[in-house]
């Protein structure tokens, strides 16, 4: 134990330290693995433009691997589980073996978003209160990783990934996305409804995460090409945070 003082600020900043480490090894060890894909769908990286070997990429996702690591074992046995022997190794298996199964990759990247914020939670020995913005975070991750395999369909075929979108069709993806989309809007409204969350939460719900994803189903239907799914990906990276402030003022 390093950290003997452990106040909630203390807290805090080792999980968002956590959080950070594993997010950012991650990313590094994903562009080791996708190097020739990213060539194509994501030329404007430092890998992809040579500015970063693949060597200092993997050596970098070790080193804040690590970091992440010893900064967790200060942490709770709860929170530990959750981001030592749960988020790290999926982290690496996605990457490694799973990136191209066609859902079961989608599925492990949402699983790894809402372990962050069930991580969190468990660091304050509060695991109850995260699992709504962890479902939620779930939900609409999943929604953009089908889109994104959309987005990403020419890069990732040329290096023989069988994702959805090429395994079963475009149209099929589309569909896809359109049924996630109407379940996470519909989902996500019923801790407004219940009464669970306020009317804040309802409003910037509406805003943040349910015009988006309107948005996304409406292009979906009628425009489902890859530029407009690209649009689509970041628009909802966008609507998990309008989703995460909307708990947070449903709460006050």
């Amino acid at each position: 134990m390093i950290v003997h003082f452990k106040g909630p600020g203390v807290i805090l900043s080792l999980a968002v330290l956590v959080i950070i480490c594993y997010n950012a090894a991650a990313n590094a060890f994903n562009d080791y693995i996708d190097y020739k894909i990213d060539k194509i769908n994501q030329p404007s990286r430092p890998l992809s433009r040579g500015i970063v070997t693949r060597e200092t990429a993997l050596f970098l996702s070790f080193i804040l691997f690590c970091i992440g690591s010893i900064t967790a074992l200060e942490l709770n046995k709860t929170a530990q589980i959750i981001s030592i022997y749960c988020a790290m190794p999926l982290m690496i298996i996605y990457s490694w073996f799973l990136k191209g199964v066609p859902l079961i990759g989608n599925l492990v990247v949402s699983i790894i978003l809402g372990m962050a914020f069930l991580g969190s939670g468990a660091a304050f020995d509060n695991l109850d209160i995260m699992i709504v913005p962890a479902a939620l975070a779930f939900g609409l991750t999943m929604v953009r990783e089908v889109v994104k395999d959309i987005a990403d369909m020419d890069g990732d075929e040329s290096a023989g990934l069988k994702t959805y979108p090429i395994s079963f069709g475009l149209n099929n993806a589309k569909k896809l996305v359109v049924m996630l989309a109407i379940i996470i809007g519909i989902g996500s409204f019923i801790p407004f409804l219940t009464g669970f969350y306020g009317i804040g939460y309802g409003f910037i719900l509406i805003l943040t995460v349910e015009i988006p994803l309107g948005v996304v189903v409406v292009s979906m239907i009628y425009n489902p090409r890859i530029s407009t799914s690209a649009r689509s990906a970041k628009l909802l990276k966008f609507s998990t945070l309008g989703g995460l402030i909307a708990i947070y003022v449903g709460t006050l």
